[in-house]
């Protein structure tokens, strides 16, 4: 609908330090499409550049990219100095949103990380210059509508941590539920229970990372649908419950 020539002013009016609001009320574009082209238009290079790096603590990565993947975002600061990196926590898992903050701390450049009170949600949010760099899976529109795959030095950090990554993917999209069935013993209806974990997403990549990591691990799964994961054999529910358990 606009130009390069448009795009590129009006961007170089955020950069000024002007407000998203202040420029699109000027130049009548919304500010969702200004914020789209500030990534549209300035392609990430593929690895961190000098001045970010890689993420120092490379276990609190892998779980906190499982966590984005999940349920995170980036967004761009009005002023265009830096970016927000949020992940939504239900308030039912307290500690998961402690975890949450820890692991965000711990990977962001500045150190610090802060709590959002929503309705019914918490989001964790941590800000950084760095964050589209570390998560180079950033770009407009939902997860699920573009490819998501993984730079080769992210994949060197989800292969020495896989069961982190694997946790960061289930606290987010995945849970641990209790079955139930019903057999006749000696002529009487005797009632069973059995824990399985499910991870459900609707992007196929990243499902088929999340089947990788569990391949690597030992872990034995059967694709329930297109968008489901079960993960229900008794050696293999034992091996998630020792390094994943359920939410809490």
């Amino acid at each position: 609908m606009y130009d390069v020539s448009t795009r590129k002013r009006v961007l170089a009016l955020v950069a000024q330090g002007r407000s998203l609001n202040s420029v699109s009320r000027e130049t009548g574009i919304s500010r969702a499409a200004i914020r789209s082209w500030q990534d549209r238009l300035e392609p990430l290079p593929r690895t961190p550049p000098p001045g970010a790096g890689l993420p120092a603590d490379e276990c609190a990565y892998a779980y906190l990219l499982g966590l984005y993947l999940g349920d995170g975002c980036i967004s761009g600061h009005p002023r265009g100095t830096g970016y927000y990196l949020r992940i939504a926590c239900a308030d039912a898992w307290p500690g998961l949103i402690d975890a949450c903050e820890t692991a965000m701390r711990a990977v962001s450049t500045t150190g610090r990380a802060y709590r959002v009170q929503a309705q019914g949600y918490v989001s964790v949010v941590g800000y950084s210059r760095h964050w589209p760099h570390f998560f180079p899976q950033h770009g407009p529109g939902k997860k699920h509508d573009r490819p998501i795959v993984l730079e080769p030095w992210q994949q060197a950090i989800v292969g020495a941590h896989p069961w982190e990554f694997i946790r960061g993917l289930v606290h987010s999209d995945g849970c641990r539920i209790t079955n139930w069935t019903t057999r006749t013993v000696a002529g009487e209806p005797k009632r069973y229970e059995y824990p399985r974990y499910f991870f459900t997403n609707l992007s196929p990549d990243i499902i088929s990372l999340f089947t990788t990591a569990l391949d690597q691990v030992g872990v034995a799964w059967k694709r329930a649908n297109t968008r489901n994961i079960s993960i229900a054999r008794k050696a293999s529910v034992a091996l998630m419950d020792a390094h994943v358990g359920p939410k809490y």
